[in-house]
Parts: C-alpha cells; sequence; structure tokens
C-alpha cells in the first residue's frame, strides 16, 4: 500500500496526523505492510528566520491577535496533541524558515529514512525548541537517524533538492491541497487534515479489501 503525505515539519496538525495514521495502521495490522512517502509543503515559504520569536510571537504578530488569544489558542493544540502522546512546548519554539529542513527530508527519502527524519523534526521543533533553520542543528539531527554529516552538510551547503522541493508543491497544487497535513493512499483516497482515527482505519480497510 503506498501512503503519501504533504507535510511542513512546522505544522503542528501534521505531527498529530502522522501519530493518528501511525495508531491507525497498528490496529489494522498494516505497519510493516505500507510505503509511506512524504511530500514537502511550505506554510510559509517567505518566513524570515528569528529564532529571537517564538511561534506564539509570531501569531500575534501576522495575525493581530492579543497574546492571551494566541495562548489559549496554542494551548488548545498541545492538549489535542497530547491526547496522542505529543509533548507540545510551543512557548519553546523558534521561528524558522523551514526550506534547508525539507532539503534535508528529501535526503533522507534518498537513504530510506523519510519517515524518520520527519519523526526526528517534529520533535525537534515541537518539543526540544530546535531551531531548524540552522545548519549545525539539521546536520546533529539528520546524522541522528543515520544520514552521514557529510552528505547532509553538502546537501545544505549546495542548496539541493529545491526542484524536488518545487515539484512536491506543485503536486499539492495540481491534486488541490489547500492545507496540510494531507495523506493520500494508493492514489485513489485522500485524507486532508488530522482527522479522527477512525477514518484512517475506515480508508486503510478499504485500500485492503481492494488490494484482496
Amino acid at each position: 500500500m503506498q501512503i503519501e503525505i504533504w507535510s511542513d515539519v512546522m505544522c503542528p496538525f501534521c505531527y498529530i496526523g502522522k501519530r493518528r495514521l501511525e495508531s491507525a495502521l497498528k490496529d489494522v495490522g498494516l505497519q510493516n505492510e505500507v510505503e509511506i512517502t512524504w511530500k514537502s509543503f511550505l506554510l510559509n515559504p517567505e518566513m524570515k528566520t528569528d529564532p529571537s520569536k517564538n511561534s506564539l510571537d509570531y501569531l500575534a504578530e501576522i495575525k493581530g491577535w492579543s497574546m492571551e488569544q494566541v495562548i489559549q489558542m496554542t494551548e488548545q493544540v498541545a492538549g489535542i496533541a497530547a491526547a496522542e502522546g505529543l509533548d507540545y512546548r510551543m512557548e519553546d519554539t523558534k521561528v524558522a524558515n523551514a526550506m534547508d529542513a525539507h532539503r534535508i527530508i528529501q535526503l533522507a527519502k534518498r537513504h530510506n529514512l523519510g519517515n524518520e527524519m520527519e519523526e526526528r523534526l517534529f520533535r525537534a521543533y515541537f518539543t526540544e525548541g530546535a531551531n531548524i533553520a540552522d545548519h549545525v542543528t539539521l546536520i546533529r539531527l539528520a546524522e541522528e537517524v543515520g544520514i552521514p554529516n557529510e552528505n547532509a552538510a553538502a546537501c545544505l551547503s549546495e542548496q539541493a533538492f529545491t526542484e524536488s522541493i518545487h515539484n512536491d508543491i506543485r503536486e499539492s497544487q495540481e491534486l488541490g491541497v489547500r492545507g496540510v497535513p494531507f495523506f493520500v493512499f494508493n492514489r485513489q483516497y485522500a485524507i486532508s487534515g488530522a482527522q479522527p482515527k477512525e477514518l484512517f482505519v475506515e480508508t486503510l480497510e478499504k485500500c485492503r479489501l481492494e488490494a484482496e
């Protein structure tokens, strides 16, 4: 079974959606029978990296919300994440352009480590307060999942995989993707957003029955 996922590392619901999909795969016994391909999507391609700001500051700034409103909203999201076993520390997140993180994801895919790299970057951003635009940080995270640091360093210094990232984004536009996460199953069924696990289970069962 083929599952393609359009995602951005800084998208809180993408990490939640990943967990719900993984839980659904385990429930239907397909966790070892799927090929997952992560696709790049940039929520804000023009974002300027500023590690002195966190995502709360950023949301208040661009949305014109009060800090009280931002805190209330992010606490709700953190609560949803906690229900999936995720520890979101939104006050520690760093405002960072995600382009170079996506380069590392594209590199990881060539090493068959795409899923591991996504997981590591999500945890680094949402739980550890890492600056995911910092090259030293990205090289370290890549090495942790099994990518030689010289490969990661070359990828970043050469600004590799720009075309692959743009191809993923162009493909999402052709599919009519308006937001992420966006899951495509066997190029037949799609789930938009971090939907309840039950919808993932239903879709997986449908794909399995059709394959049989």
